[in-house]
């Protein structure tokens, strides 16, 4: 059985993430962690997740909560790379969903594997998510300059980060496969913004409701528009890819990896 420690139990993504790690035949909750005065601290994670008692009890130290784990997954708006600094420092192999992280982010990921943690880190593990995201790559490419480019997300009226981190993959495969420079993202229009550029990706946040993440990719050109859209209805898209990312480092040497990896597409060159 492989032990996991879920970061953000409390939370409704950490409640899911329970709940599936519970359900699973090959794995089984270890630990449960939450920010200091959370009001779930001291409640038995599987209870609270609506799975019965899992014998675990909420805490806010991260000591504790990793203790005997073989993997960590957290997808908290927490000191994620703290968390996979402690993590790794244990032999600890840590899945990291967290959105809003940076470069910075993700330099700091890549260090601690550099020094022997096993990490798979990305902005979305939703399987559709990721083929989008090659498909985005490859289709940019292939249409060229003559198609601009729009990337719409739409999330519930709580997320905090704007535009999500799935959108900014987006962009990034998007940039790589036409081959344009980074500053190239034009976020949201308003006034006199003059005549559209080729060599610029419109970015748009929509935020309401409980919608739990849609993206849609538009290529646009004179007598024809192509979309690829992908919308999840339920947060188990991204839980059970966290849970097949545990399975792949399990298996994995030291090292920085995507959903890409884990899925076996493997990066496009």
């Amino acid at each position: 059985m492989i032990k996991v420690a879920v970061v953000g139990a409390g939370g409704r993504m950490g409640r899911r993430l329970v709940s599936l790690v519970m359900e699973s035949t090959d794995m089984k909750l270890s630990g449960a962690l939450e920010a200091k005065g959370n009001p779930a601290l001291g409640q038995d994670a599987g209870m609270l997740a609506g799975s019965g008692s899992s014998g675990v009890a909420i805490t806010d130290s991260i000591e504790k909560a990793l203790y005997g784990a073989d993997a960590m997954i957290d997808f908290s708006t927490g000191p994620a790379v703290e968390n996979a600094k402690f993590a790794g420092s244990r032999g600890i192999a840590c899945v990291i969903g967290s959105t809003g992280l940076g470069e910075d982010a993700k330099r700091d990921f890549a260090k601690i594997a550099d020094a022997g943690g096993r990490i798979v880190f990305a902005s979305n593990m939703s399987v559709g998510v990721n083929l989008l995201f090659r498909l985005c790559r490859e289709v940019a490419g292939i249409l060229g300059e003559e198609y601009d480019i729009e990337v719409v997300e739409m999330h519930h009226r709580n997320k905090k980060d704007a535009p999500s981190g799935t959108a900014l993959s987006l962009a990034e495969a998007l940039r790589e496969g036409r081959g344009l420079r980074k500053e190239c993202c034009v976020h949201g229009r308003k006034g006199q913004t003059g005549v559209r550029r080729k060599d610029e990706i419109g970015m748009h946040a929509v935020r309401g409701g409980d919608v739990v993440g849609d993206h849609t990719v538009v290529f646009a050109a004179e007598g024809e528009r192509i979309e690829l859209v992908h919308k999840a209805s339920s947060r188990d898209a991204f839980a059970k890819g966290a849970l097949r990312a545990v399975r792949f480092l399990c298996k994995a040497k030291p090292g920085l990896y995507d959903m890409l990896d884990v899925l076996g597409f493997g990066k496009v060159a």
